[in-house]
Formats: structure tokens, C-alpha cells, sequence
């Protein structure tokens, strides 16, 4: 039973940074604004209690080019405290979106 709390657990939390990068890939594409594109991720992130995300956002220079946004995230597993050996574990999660630039 706590196994399966700890999955609903990973996945809110995949959801929120999947969330995060879909919003701040959106004002990268349309505005251009790498720094307004970050801070959108990092509102996003810290209004869901996620704090120490990385969030990295590419941009491949080319007008009507790619951009991209990646955030990860070192999930800490609550469960691993009642399992031997795993106390103090986490979980690398990851969410990635691309979008054509607007601009």
C-alpha cells in the first residue's frame, strides 16, 4: 500500500515538472524571453513545493528555429525508510518539451 502512495507520489510530482516545462517552452517560442521562460518554470515549481529543480533551456539560434526546455528533479523516495538499505534514496525525474519558435 505504500509502494503504491509512493508511484501516485512520483507521478503528481513527473505531472508538475512536465507542467512546468510545457509552460515555460510556451513563453520561449512566442516571446524570446529565456529569463521570463525560467522564472515562469521556477513559479510553477515552487507553488507545488519542488524546490532544487533543474531547469535548462535551449534554444538552437535559428529564427523560426527549436526551442527546448528540460527540468529534472531528484525525487526523494519516502518509502525507501521502511526497506533496509534504502533510506536516504531518490529518483532522477525528468520531463522535456520542444516547441517551434514563433519569433
Amino acid at each position: 500500500l505504500i509502494g503504491v502512495a509512493e508511484l501516485g507520489r512520483a507521478w503528481m510530482t513527473r505531472n508538475i515538472l512536465t507542467g512546468a516545462s510545457r509552460e515555460a517552452v510556451r513563453i520561449a517560442a512566442v516571446q524570446g524571453n529565456a529569463s521570463s521562460a525560467l522564472s515562469r518554470a521556477n513559479s510553477i515549481l515552487s507553488s507545488a513545493g519542488i524546490s532544487g529543480a533543474l531547469v535548462n533551456i535551449a534554444d538552437d539560434g535559428a529564427p523560426y528555429g527549436t526551442c527546448s526546455v528540460t527540468v529534472s528533479y531528484a525525487f526523494p523516495v519516502s518509502v525507501a525508510g521502511f526497506l533496509p538499505g534504502l533510506s536516504g534514496s531518490s529518483i532522477t525525474l525528468s520531463s522535456s518539451t520542444s516547441m517551434r519558435k514563433e519569433y
